[in-house]
């Protein structure tokens, strides 16, 4: 079964080596809609794949990193770079330019990084990232799956590689959160009291 929920952000960008002169040579911004789809085979005790509640917490810090910042990719010109961290509090790096694919591969390896390291406690079966939307316009969008986040070809992913300005880092709920995730530290899931049992 899947479950769809939907994340929206605003954020600014150039994609370097793109065929479009605007978009390769001029900052610019979209206002972007993520769609996460979780899959699972089972149910857990409130009979949902994954309770909507709990992807407004770890993940929708991590996706709502990307609103109202510029991002940019760590090839780019190192001029560009330190002009956007002079000139913007909130800002992402990336190991990947930040086109509409890469952004979806993103998110996606984000949410994958966050449901590995998170400890359910209310017999959630086998939830896992089945794909991930972003809309970058109403008229286009890009949907990646698993094989793309392990495809070599399209760029490695790593924790290690994304960096989070500090102004993005002091908004989120938990300011060592990312920090967390990179220490393989488990993040819990509320635990439930059952009133009916399963």
């Amino acid at each position: 079964m899947l479950i769809r929920k939907l994340f929206k952000f605003e954020n600014a960008h150039i994609v370097r080596n793109c065929t479009s002169d605007r978009c390769k040579r001029s900052i610019h911004g979209h206002s972007y809609k993520v769609e996460l789809l979780l899959k699972a085979s089972k149910l857990d005790h409130g009979q949902m794949v994954y309770d909507f509640g709990l992807l407004k917490g770890v993940i929708k810090d991590f996706f709502d990193s990307f609103d109202h910042a510029i991002c940019f990719w760590q090839k780019d010109d190192p001029e560009y770079i330190q002009a956007c961290k002079n000139f913007s509090a909130r800002w992402v790096s990336l190991p990947v330019s930040p086109s509409a694919e890469q952004f979806s591969r993103i998110f996606f390896f984000l949410a994958q990084q966050v449901l590995t390291s998170t400890i359910t406690q209310n017999g959630e079966g086998d939830v896992e990232v089945y794909s991930v939307i972003v809309h970058e316009t109403d008229t286009g969008y890009a949907q990646s799956f698993l094989e793309d986040i392990q495809n070599e070809q399209m760029g490695p992913l790593s924790l290690e590689q994304i960096e989070f300005s500090e102004q993005v880092r002091a908004e989120w709920t938990d300011s060592e959160m990312f920090a967390k995730l990179k220490q393989g530290l488990p993040f819990h899931n509320p635990a439930v009291d059952l009133q009916v049992q399963p």
